[in-house]
């Protein structure tokens, strides 16, 4: 069965919590290939345990009937992370939730895994580039990052 189209953006509500760790679990394994299992484990025990869904200024696309197809969270002009269910890559929410959030929260900047082309031509697609480059992410670990902004 094909997924409902994706078309609402709202707020995240904190009831939201387990199905957003679930879409950015499912995302990453789809997108990310290069993130070691441990990795994964990892980061996902950190979004439970320090609820980083329920503190986040998190925004949802939904579909009619509710489910959620994917989010994002912006803050201060920086993208912190923009994830779709693996059924809904593709089908145009991740342009959705990029326009919200270009037109309705001020995004001029986003982080990016060097190692995922996809997800750079997606924001270059958006008039970002790179402006410099980490060696590895926040912490610590072997996933170098490509800071990106907007070009003015």
């Amino acid at each position: 069965m094909e997924p409902q189209q994706a078309n609402t953006i709202d707020k995240a509500k904190p009831a939201d919590a387990p199905a957003l760790v679930a879409i950015w679990e499912d995302s990453v394994r789809a997108t990310h290939p290069f993130v070691a299992e441990e990795d994964v484990l990892f980061f996902k025990e950190l979004i439970v345990r320090d609820k980083v869904f329920e503190r986040m200024p998190v925004h949802v696309l939904r579909g009619d009937d509710g489910t959620i197809a994917g989010f994002m969270a912006a803050n201060d002009g920086m993208l912190d992370m923009l994830f779709l269910a693996p059924a809904h890559i593709g089908k145009g929410g991740g342009r959705l939730l990029m326009d919200y959030g270009l037109n309705h929260l001020g995004v001029k900047r986003v982080d990016v895994n060097e190692q995922n082309p996809e997800a750079l031509d997606f924001y270059r697609h958006f008039g970002f580039e790179v402006v410099s480059r980490s060696e590895v992410d926040g912490f610590g670990r072997p996933y170098p990052i490509l800071h990106m902004a907007l070009r003015s």
